[in-house]
């Protein structure tokens, strides 16, 4: 056993985006590509000399592999500790708590989130801070320009690391410890809800289907819906995490989760349906005979937080990506608490938690979270919708009509054109752009537009900048058009287009219907159609 010191040189495209670094899995898998980044983390942070990691993954294909990597190279550049998920499996919230929990210096998250997993599917790796949350811009700049710098790397060579049994190792003079992956975060799970309340509730007949999709969540879900809140076995279906998901899409949305919202439209559906991602930080909430949006998910449970335990004292403040609907703006602004909005990326958030201006957090994109993490949260989210539904004894249904007769209703979808050509949906964009400020005051598709710009966010707390954050246009009567380019795709460009409208007396309309004029109205600015060549979305949420 000893450490080799290995020449390399830089490798492009290892560029971080707003999750970390993720590509193809064969492109993962060629020679250095790993060893290089995980080097460039190191050289990044300056060094891991004498620090704690926390490591752990979603079990997706080249998982395994991957932390035993990342275990060697750590201990060769003389880490004191890391602490690792049994089998090298963490959720994402999890491993954030851990971190947190812990102490930890910063963590390695080995996966691709709600991308697809299997030998030609999706790989990535992703550095979060000792906060527990996802590297910061500063940071990222920093890892990004160790890859392009980068000579060398330093790993241990020998044999690999039992981890699928929990206590310690060591390997040259770090310390390993494997730990069970969903103790601590069940543990921090039942500190903030009222369990007793959510067992009467099951007790009661409650009926409670949770999709895992074949991912990393499906141990915690039944550890605790299951074991701990007595749902009935078989609650939790999917459950068992696959390197490729069961073959499928791991992302919680009416078209990858279809089996699920059919059941819950069904005849016999459950009281309430719930799925996760690949790495468990996304959420989809589906009541019987009603979907709801992760933007009118995010407002309800703003509106009502205090009837749980771990946020009885009231919000601090609420925080949303830009695209993601003005719902929980309403809320905000009845409950007398500040309302921030951000760039899309969890790690925005942070500073935000961190210094106390903000206690819920969320994404159009399935993410909610709060300041118990530093990540979003999906198994949390289903969490308080439960406690929420125990406390009110209402139906998912009902609460929803009750929320939009009080705050209105914004009528939401997202359409994605996925693999577009990456030069062509950049030039979409920038016509666009050009265009920005001659548009307040025009008419389009029968809506006027009041306002125009690209989105750049100063965040208030450290007063950094970040500038091209997304096109956002508005019309009278609160619609509203958003476009940007996804930086969590690994082909081509994902051209995402968000659309909204809002209305206080029909609130029982399809929302697509809704939308009409203002799918009409994004179609005449950008020319998506005749720009990318694509007639239809690929994807409609």
């Amino acid at each position: 056993m000893s450490i080799q010191t290995v020449a390399t040189q830089p490798i492009a495209g290892q560029k971080p985006g707003t999750s970390g670094l993720r590509k193809t899995t064969p492109e993962f898998q060629k020679h250095h590509f790993l060893e290089n980044f995980i080097q460039s983390i190191w050289n990044g942070i300056g060094g891991v000399q004498g620090k704690t990691l926390v490591l752990g993954g979603d079990g997706r294909h080249f998982n395994t592999e991957a932390s035993q990597v990342v275990l060697r190279m750590a201990a060769a550049s003389g880490a004191a500790k890391v602490i690792v998920g049994q089998n090298a499996l963490l959720s994402t919230p999890a491993a954030s708590n851990l971190i947190r929990k812990r102490k930890a210096d910063g963590g390695i998250i080995l996966s691709a989130s709600h991308n697809p997993g299997g030998p030609e599917g999706d790989f990535g790796v992703k550095y979060n801070t000792a906060n527990g949350g996802p590297a910061p811009e500063n940071v990222t700049a920093k890892i990004y320009a160790a890859t392009q710098q980068i000579s060398e790397y330093l790993i241990y060579e020998t044999q690999d690391i039992d981890l699928s049994a929990i206590g310690e190792s060591t390997l040259g003079g770090m310390t390993i410890e494997v730990v069970d992956p969903v103790a601590d975060y069940a543990e921090l799970m039942e500190q903030i809800f009222d369990f007793e309340a959510l067992k009467a509730m099951f007790a009661g007949g409650f009926r409670l289907r949770f999709d895992a999709m074949h991912a990393v969540t499906g141990p915690y879900a039944k550890a605790i819906l299951e074991d701990r809140l007595g749902a009935a076995p078989g609650s939790v279906i999917n459950g068992v995490p696959s390197t490729d998901f069961g073959k499928g899409h791991p992302d919680p949305n009416p078209i990858w989760a279809k089996p699920l919202v059919d059941e819950m439209m069904g005849p016999d559906a459950p009281d309430f349906g719930a799925a996760s991602d690949g790495d468990g930080d996304r959420n989809m909430i589906v009541g019987r005979g009603i979907y709801v949006t992760p933007s009118d998910s995010l407002a309800a449970l703003a509106a009502n937080a205090t009837l749980v335990p771990g946020y009885a004292g009231g919000l601090k403040g609420v925080a949303r990506s830009m695209p993601t609907s003005k719902a929980v703006d309403r809320v905000a602004e009845s409950l007398g608490i500040e309302c921030f909005e951000t760039p899309t990326g969890w790690k925005f958030f942070g500073n935000l938690l961190d210094a106390g201006r903000a206690t819920l957090c969320g994404e159009e994109s399935a993410g909610t979270g709060s300041d118990h993490v530093r990540e979003k949260d999906g198994l949390w989210a289903v969490l308080f919708w439960l406690n929420i539904l125990a406390k009110r004894q209402i139906s998912v249904a009902d609460l929803m009509a009750d929320h939009w007769k009080t705050y209105g209703r914004n009528y939401y979808s997202r359409h994605d054109y996925e693999g577009v050509d990456a030069e062509a949906a950049n030039a979409l964009m920038d016509n666009l752009r050009a265009r920005l400020a001659d548009l307040p005051g025009t008419s389009v598709a029968g809506l006027t537009v009041t306002a125009a710009d690209d989105f750049a966010y100063d965040d208030p707390i450290d007063g950094s900048r970040s500038a091209k954050q997304g096109i956002r246009i508005s019309f009278d009567g609160g619609a509203r058009v958003v476009l940007r380019l996804s930086g969590t795709g690994t082909v081509g460009a994902t051209l995402r287009v968000y659309l909204e409208t809002v209305e206080t007396e029909a609130l029982d309309m399809d929302a697509q219907a809704a939308l009409s004029k203002v799918i009409a109205a994004a179609e005449e600015l950008a020319q998506i159609k005749a720009r990318t060549g694509r007639n239809e979305p690929d994807v409609i949420t």
